[in-house]
């Protein structure tokens, strides 16, 4: 019997297309629509979309057909409404309250990769790190194999400068592609982006719409076991097969969050629908009907415990967005 998908593997079989588009739910636009391909949706329900299957509704959900779908509409939407990128819904906390202004959906027009030789990838905001893995692997190209290890698309690890096994994006990304708040298409070389620990300086409201990675020559066999020892590690030590959104907490300085958590006695401890895991105890979980105030409520109280035993102050890794 085969095993389930783990959240991030759906990613690899839904296409995520948007037909031409309509406006759903709503009689009216925030923008003008004649000529727009995508799909606009009004009063979306958003919990279906994110890892916590969690959270209200965005006041508009717009999945664009293509790139210039997403420039146009930007560029009539010009600033007047706030906007959000969504990805596979990992590292998210979507508030009960909803979402205001825009959250964008990137599709399958977004998820390629494709090889552009001397070991360059160049992926699709939408793509997820399975996928630009395994094409690395099969083009032969080492060095992007903590990829795997990522749950969510090209999008949000450029954004968030995502890591995993010792590795980052700053040490890959060469540039990314980006559609502003106003509809202005810039491409930002790695160096703009001034990382650091899970963060960038891109704006708000700024969409990663693809990027180019750089890896180095390597032999598909060997890169192909270093992918499966990674998967193997994430399945053997992470509640994959549970409503999670991925690491709760950053790492502080010269500590591992999840021993912090654990030595607080945080280990298992509950808030309503809410439950820090007893596998790893950085990781929250939705039991069954966890609200958003239920898990981001647990995770403010897994905070002041630490800050009690330890006096250290752990930072939100996971994004919380929308209305309380």
């Amino acid at each position: 019997m085969n095993a389930p998908h783990q959240p991030d593997d759906w990613a690899m079989y839904d296409d995520g297309s948007a037909p031409n588009s309509e406006v759903e739910g709503g009689v009216s636009s925030p923008v003008p629509i004649t000529g727009i391909r995508g799909r606009l949706t009004s009063q979306a329900p958003l919990a279906k979309l994110v890892w916590f299957k969690s959270g209200g509704e965005a006041d508009w959900l717009f999945e664009p057909a293509d790139a210039e779908d997403l420039r146009e509409f930007l560029e009539r939407l010009d600033g007047q409404l706030p906007v959000m990128a969504l990805g596979l819904g990992s590292n998210l906390i979507i508030r009960d309250g909803g979402v205001p202004g825009v959250v964008v959906r990137l599709g399958k027009a977004f998820a390629k990769v494709a090889d552009l030789g001397n070991h360059v990838l160049e992926c699709g905001g939408g793509a997820s790190g399975i996928l630009v893995s395994s094409t690395a692997r099969d083009a032969g190209i080492a060095g992007l194999e903590f990829l795997r290890g990522i749950p969510g698309t090209v999008g949000g690890f450029v954004r968030m400068n995502g890591g995993a096994y010792g590795r980052e994006v700053a040490d890959i990304l060469i540039d990314c592609d980006v559609v502003m708040p106003d509809g202005n298409c810039i491409r930002l070389p790695a160096c703009d982006l001034n990382y650091s620990y899970r963060h960038s300086a891109l704006p708000e409201g700024a969409v990663v719409i693809s990027a180019r990675f750089q890896g180095q020559a390597g032999d598909p066999e060997v890169i192909g076991a270093e992918m499966d020892r990674i998967a193997q590690a994430r399945e053997d030590s992470q509640p994959l097969r549970s409503k999670t959104g991925g690491s709760t907490f950053k790492n502080p300085e010269g500590h591992k969050a999840w021993q912090l958590v654990d030595a607080a006695g945080c280990r298992g401890l509950t808030l309503g629908g809410a439950q820090v895991s007893e596998k790893h105890t950085n990781f929250l979980i939705n039991t069954g009907d966890a609200t958003s105030a239920d898990i981001e409520g647990l995770g403010e109280l897994v905070r002041d415990r630490v800050r009690a035993h330890s006096g250290v102050a752990l930072e939100w890794e996971i994004k919380r967005v929308g209305r309380v």
